[in-house]
């Protein structure tokens, strides 16, 4: 059996407590540097998925173009087509406005 003085015993506490601070501030920046890059690859997830939804409104806006478009034919008349991106409103102007 190992016998230890007071003062070793106190020494050896001293240096455990060292070690653990140590460890505890190496593993909270390790586990700061892990949090991070699953909270980008969920925020860069997250951000394809909207993208990736909103591809049916792209089709619907193309859709609505070309009818409006065809709609018209070779009618004088300059139709604009509004579409929704993300909630917002955009319009998309006849090609044949005559600017182009």
């Amino acid at each position: 059996m190992i016998a230890l003085s007071l003062d070793e015993a106190k020494n050896i506490a001293i240096a455990l407590a060292t070690v653990l601070v140590v460890g505890a501030g190496v593993s909270f920046w390790i586990m700061k540097t892990i949090v991070q890059k699953i909270a980008v690859a969920l925020l860069l997830g997250l951000l394809a998925f909207a993208v990736w939804t909103q591809r049916v409104s792209l089709q619907d806006c193309a859709d609505k173009v070309q009818g409006n478009f065809e709609r018209v034919g070779t009618d004088v008349t300059v139709t604009d087509t509004d579409c929704s991106f993300f909630g917002f409103t955009i319009t998309i102007s006849d090609p044949r406005d005559g600017n182009g």
